[in-house]
């Protein structure tokens, strides 16, 4: 268990921030280990309780602690995943700080190049993940949340394929966002694929075909990506609607 040093710094509760994520992102602290407790980390930091409130509050909206509550509670490390930054995507988007038009300009950009990498990188195991995924896309789906399902399974399959962890990230953000408007817009009928609209897609990808796979993925995102702007609209409606 590391032992931290005290802090001689005017804001003290940024440096006693920083200094638990870099245990955290070092290893130090694993995956559900439980900090110490307050008492014992103001007395490691010497600085006060509040001081380390402050940090732990810090820690916890950017996804690195969970707090629990109860006999077996405390504070403990997180499981840290692509959910922080979908989670932080969001919040921009619903703090107006990012809208769809600029989604809708990312997936342009980045969509197609996933498409490009992941056909360079076509082996049997994917193959097989990606032709399931479109048979699942097949039957005619019984609620929003379960075409949402159906339709997003063969872009997370890509994404993992194209090997670039950070796009992979971006992709799976910019898809929570995407989930998240449509859901609250809540469109009628609640069918937002036709049934195969990601077949070129993936039979290019099969073929081994990179510029076959990126030029239709380009073609599906920007057909999509006009229905979500259209939806935007809507969702803003409804907010401003809320507020008055």
């Amino acid at each position: 268990m590391p032992r931290f040093e005290s802090i001689r710094q005017f804001r003290v509760s940024e440096e006693v921030t920083e200094r638990i994520k870099r245990a955290i992102l070092l290893g130090e602290f694993k995956a559900g280990d439980k900090l110490p407790p307050e008492r014992d980390l103001s007395r490691q930091f010497q600085v006060s309780r509040v001081t380390i409130r402050e940090a732990l509050r810090k820690l916890e909206h950017s996804g690195f602690i969970i707090t629990r509550q109860g006999a077996t509670g405390g504070t403990f490390v997180t499981d840290l995943n692509f959910e922080y930054l979908a989670n932080a995507f969001l919040d921009l988007f619903l703090s107006d700080k990012i809208g769809i038009p600029e989604l809708y300009q990312v997936r342009l950009f980045l969509e197609p190049e996933i498409a490009r990498l992941a056909a360079l990188a076509i082996n049997p195991e994917y193959a097989q993940r990606l032709k399931e995924a479109l048979q699942d896309e097949e039957p005619t789906a019984t609620s929003l949340w379960e075409d949402i399902k159906m339709t997003t399974a063969v872009h997370y399959i890509l994404a993992e394929m194209c090997g670039n962890r950070f796009f992979e990230a971006i992709l799976r953000a910019s898809m929570r966002l995407t989930h998240r408007v449509i859901e609250v817009v809540n469109p009628e009928p609640f069918t937002l694929h036709p049934r195969g609209i990601h077949r070129p897609i993936v039979e290019a990808i099969l073929n081994g075909d990179p510029e076959a796979a990126s030029s239709a993925m380009k073609k599906h995102a920007t057909e999509f990506g006009e229905i979500l702007v259209k939806m935007e609209e809507t969702y803003r409606k409804k907010k401003s609607m809320l507020l008055f």
